[in-house]
């Protein structure tokens, strides 16, 4: 006879287990390819390096005749050396607010992408898996960044999106204390106002990619001033306090 406590148990350790998973996850293909060209990019240094190893150890050898057995083994060591310091270092950059604000359009999908996936684990389950969705925009919005010019106004809208909005929403809800993150503010959770403002930024960034799209350039410019209200006017709900 099933126990349904155990039952609640086991569901509640599947949902558990399903959010640490989701938490892993990229949430689109272009951090994705940042990620690969980066580690290809150290890959590459490597091999370079090793190389430089082996050929430095064979123009003493010849200069020599001959390193011995010792000067295998020293060359051997000093390359795994080398191979292993290319692929250590550098790091990945974490891409910060600043950066976000500053970064080049080809990337910016990419690094917005990143930065939320650092972000999820200080968020409430209904904000992650938004995330998924929000990087899904963000992976179709990115192919029509490539049409825009740095100094387009067109531009200037969606970096306002993603590098302002989007990164304050966040850090509004992160600054409140774990003990009010549930306690109703102006008729709503904090956990209910960063929901709600995640998806008005989902909407915006698919309006925001359809417009680029079409050509609509100068509805942008309407819509960044209806976010600018939703989130600096402090007696709407979009911001989280």
């Amino acid at each position: 006879m099933n126990n349904p406590a155990s039952n609640a148990n086991e569901t509640l350790t599947a949902a558990a287990r399903s959010l640490r998973n989701v938490r892993m996850m990229p949430i689109g293909s272009k951090s994705q390819a940042l990620r690969r060209a980066h580690y290809w990019g150290k890959l590459s240094k490597a091999v370079i390096a090793v190389g430089a190893v082996m050929i430095g150890a064979g123009i003493v050898g010849a200069i020599i005749d001959g390193i011995g057995f010792w000067g295998v083994m020293i060359t051997v060591i000093v390359g795994a050396a080398a191979a292993y310091l290319m692929m250590r270092y550098p790091e990945m950059p974490m891409p910060t607010i600043e950066s976000l604000r500053q970064t080049d359009l080809a990337t910016l999908a990419g690094k917005t992408e990143i930065w939320l996936e650092a972000q999820r684990p200080a968020l409430p389950a209904p904000a992650v898996t938004l995330m998924q969705d929000i990087g899904l925009r963000l992976d179709q919005l990115a192919p029509q960044l490539q049409t825009l010019d740095e100094n387009d106004p067109a531009a200037r809208e969606v970096r306002k999106l993603v590098g302002e909005h989007l990164p304050e929403l966040i850090n509004g809800y992160k600054k409140i204390p774990d003990s009010l993150k549930n306690k109703e503010y102006a008729g709503k959770t904090p956990v209910q106002q960063l929901v709600d403002g995640l998806k008005a930024i989902d909407r915006e960034i698919e309006t925001m990619t359809g417009q680029i799209s079409r050509g609509e350039l100068d509805k942008l410019a309407v819509h960044g001033r209806y976010l600018e209200m939703r989130y600096d006017d402090p007696n709407t709900n979009g911001r989280v306090v």
